[in-house]
């Protein structure tokens, strides 16, 4: 398991790529920086508060904004097209899970 200083620069790095107008989970963050089922690690270093990401790109798995930074989080989305659903979350669209791997 990556520990928090091990996955920060892959987390910000795959974070700079979500451009305007995309939503990411945390999950799927830490799917793309390398750590599946480390979401709540992604949560820890987002709220570091790095200024240079766009960090009101990310919701949690339902679609609900970051506890405390709803307002700032809405208006940063909504300026992007981004819109809620009227309970106040990104309408998040059902996938199907990955394949399951199979060893070689």
């Amino acid at each position: 398991m990556a520990t928090i200083d091990e996955l920060r620069p892959a987390v910000l790095a795959a974070l700079r790529t979500v451009g305007p107008g995309e939503v990411v989970t945390y999950g799927e963050l830490a799917m793309e920086a390398g750590a599946p089922k480390q979401s709540r690690l992604v949560g820890r270093i987002l709220g570091e508060g790095h200024p240079d990401v766009p960090w009101w790109r990310v919701v949690n798995a339902s679609g609900r904004l970051v506890p405390g930074h709803e307002a700032e989080q809405r208006r940063r989305l909504a300026e992007e097209g981004v819109r809620l659903t009227p309970a106040g979350r990104v309408p998040m669209r059902r996938q199907p899970p990955p394949p399951p791997t199979v060893p070689t």
